[in-house]
């Protein structure tokens, strides 16, 4: 497969979202992933609604570019089968809580006696260090834990859930791959792997960004609506007649003044810096009772002549046909194993001399184990 990443071989040990996204960005840069999978621990992804020609569309999307292997780890002609393999790849990536691959005989520390180059991640809830390393979890508890959660949202409603999982992919699907590619660099310069440890709760506090340098270093705990971004400000959503909503960035004083003129309120952009919240409660007032004379429709073609950041609150469906998404490819057609093209989210990442592809292609979760054993019997003999 095209991309910057082809010759690198990623040997797939996770499930659901976190690690299957992640390893589905190396897929899509070019590396080679072959999939390791329970033949009777099932991957709920495969059967999560909606389905697209009998298949999951969660897992067709996110398991595309790769090839899948049946093996029970807990047998020891599977862990051999691994061992094999290992000494031919360059990446080990899994999602088991900590301890798990070794008491099946596949840690970092046996695998990496096998091959001192390989590059071993783990993604957990929590790290492999720390009292909560064993610990449950889910997006919404490490967001929670991380402190992400107490300044989102309303005042009056508390925390928001999310129709995006933030701390599984941002925190656990991005992380991987920054730390697994900075570990390839590593190698190329030292000659060694090394085991990347990624913790959702770690990367999910570091999102914090600015608020958290603010409480750190300049003792300002963040809460909901009381900061410049997070619904303290007329930097908000705005619903427009219609009960449609759009977005109003419009922070530095040319694309207030734009804003102002568009809304029929060209006096108040004078005080669209001031940092009083009587003055922002004021701007807020003001902007919602113009924005709701008019659709969202009519809104948009408004703001389509102005460069004033903003823009209208699309559904997922009407992103994916705006043009601007359409003009970078970010609609993609993928094949489906059984014939024919199914639509998907595309690549984000854009290189100018080593295209991306999507393909999907693959040995499906019922493969006979003995017949994989067996190829691989046979290829351990041609070494």
């Amino acid at each position: 497969m095209a991309g910057p990443l082809k010759g690198l071989k990623v040997l797939d040990f996770t499930t659901l979202l976190p690690g299957p996204y992640a390893t589905m960005m190396l897929a899509d840069m070019g590396a080679e992933v072959l999939r390791v999978e329970s033949p009777d621990r099932l991957d709920l992804t495969r059967v999560m609604p909606p389905h697209d020609g009998g298949e999951s569309t969660s897992h067709g999307y996110l398991n595309r570019g790769k090839r899948s292997l049946a093996l029970d780890l807990k047998k020891p002609e599977s862990v051999d089968a691994i061992k094999q393999l290992v000494a031919d790849y360059d990446i080990v990536i899994e999602q088991f809580r900590p301890g798990v691959m070794e008491r099946l005989g596949l840690s970092y520390e046996t695998l990496k006696q096998i091959n001192p180059s390989l590059i071993y991640c783990a993604i957990t809830g929590y790290g492999q260090t720390g009292p909560y390393r064993l610990r449950a979890g889910h997006d919404i508890n490490y967001l929670s834990l991380a402190g992400v959660s107490s300044h989102c949202g309303r005042k009056a409603d508390g925390p928001p859930p999310l129709g995006i999982q933030v701390a599984d992919v941002a925190g656990g699907s991005h992380h991987a791959v920054m730390g697994i590619l900075a570990a390839v660099i590593h190698r190329q310069q030292a000659g060694e792997g090394q085991f990347v440890d990624i913790s959702m709760t770690d990367a999910a506090f570091a999102l914090n960004g600015m608020a958290g340098a603010a409480c750190l270093a300049g003792g300002v705990n963040p809460e909901p609506e009381a900061a410049l971004l997070n619904g303290g400000s007329f930097y908000d959503y705005y619903e427009t007649a219609d009960k449609r909503w759009l977005s109003v960035g419009s922070l530095e004083p040319q694309f207030m003044s734009r804003l102002c003129d568009a809304l029929g309120v060209s006096e108040l952009g004078r005080v669209g810096l001031s940092q009083k919240p009587e003055d922002q409660a004021m701007l807020r007032d003001a902007f919602s009772k113009a924005i709701r004379s008019r659709t969202l429709q009519e809104w948009s073609e408004v703001f389509a002549e102005q460069d004033a950041c903003v823009e209208p609150v699309l559904s997922l469906s009407e992103a994916s046909a705006h043009p601007q998404l359409q003009a970078r490819g970010m609609v993609i057609g993928v094949s489906r194993e059984g014939g024919g093209e199914q639509p998907q989210i595309g690549h984000p990442l854009k290189f100018s001399a080593t295209p991306c592809e999507s393909r999907f292609v693959g040995r499906k979760l019922g493969a006979d184990t003995d017949e994989v054993l067996a190829s691989l019997a046979e290829a351990a003999k041609g070494r």
